[in-house]
């Protein structure tokens, strides 16, 4: 037999959380692409962009409640 599936299930992300992360990689793609926007070598765009949206992660959470 099989376990039936719960009748509400809890979801995989709250609001707060996907709203952070999207926020979050928004930043991180704006940071990239006015670094390179700047003249930046791509890659050294890409990790600017992935520094930023780590950064904002904590900050986000924080800022938002």
């Amino acid at each position: 037999m099989t376990n039936p599936e719960p009748a509400n299930p809890a979801p995989f992300l709250t609001l707060h959380t996907a709203f952070v992360l999207v926020t979050a990689v928004l930043i991180g793609c704006a940071v990239g692409v006015l670094s390179r926007l700047g003249g930046t070598h791509p890659a050294l765009a890409v990790l600017a962009g992935l520094g930023a949206a780590g950064g904002a992660v904590p900050v986000l959470r924080s800022l938002i409640r």
